[in-house]
């Protein structure tokens, strides 16, 4: 194949790693929208990483069957953790159970469930800054405790997996095309 002058053949390799680097591919995760590169990132509202167990499950109509967020494997007492930066919305009791609710930029709200609020309405909060207590009492969790952490734009239910930020690092290494 014949290269345009202005692309040099030792210069394709480069232009490679350019568009992997930048999300040239469009990969996203297949059940729920694309996170645009301006939305926040977040961390894991437990420490150390937990286990999902069970994950999101979008309603296919507003007030229909679904599974809002997802199940992440705690212990009683674990600390529940902001996973970004915003404001408390709520921090009480729904249906007998502790939730905290935090807006965040990019009109995103995560909530955090069953818990022993630490915090009030109205409260900034930083990432990784302890909103409460896990408890025991998510009914659908297969485990003896579990936090339940939902993530909304909006009224749209989202999977806040796709927003955790993930630590791996990628380093390129020298390369010589001889």
């Amino acid at each position: 194949m014949d290269l345009p002058p202005i692309l040099p053949r030792h210069r394709i390799p480069q232009l490679v790693l350019a568009v992997l680097a930048f999300g040239g591919l469009g990969l996203h995760s297949p059940v729920a929208p694309a996170v645009a590169a301006e939305e926040p990132r977040f961390t894991w509202p437990l420490h150390p990483r937990p286990q999902v167990i069970r994950g999101f499950d979008a309603p296919e109509t507003d007030f229909g069957p679904g599974h809002r967020g997802v199940d992440l494997a705690a212990t009683a007492d674990q600390q529940a953790l902001a996973a970004g930066t915003g404001y408390v919305v709520f921090a009480g009791t729904i249906a007998g159970r502790g939730v905290v609710s935090v807006d965040h930029d990019g009109d995103l709200r995560t909530t955090y469930e069953p818990l022993v609020p630490q915090v009030a309405a109205g409260d900034q909060v930083y990432s990784g800054q302890v909103l409460g207590t896990v408890v025991a009492g998510h009914p659908e969790c297969t485990v003896a405790v579990c936090l339940h952490w939902g993530v909304r734009r909006g009224l749209e239910y989202l999977d806040p997996l796709p927003l955790v930020l993930e630590t791996t690092r990628l380093r390129l290494k020298p390369w010589d095309p001889g």
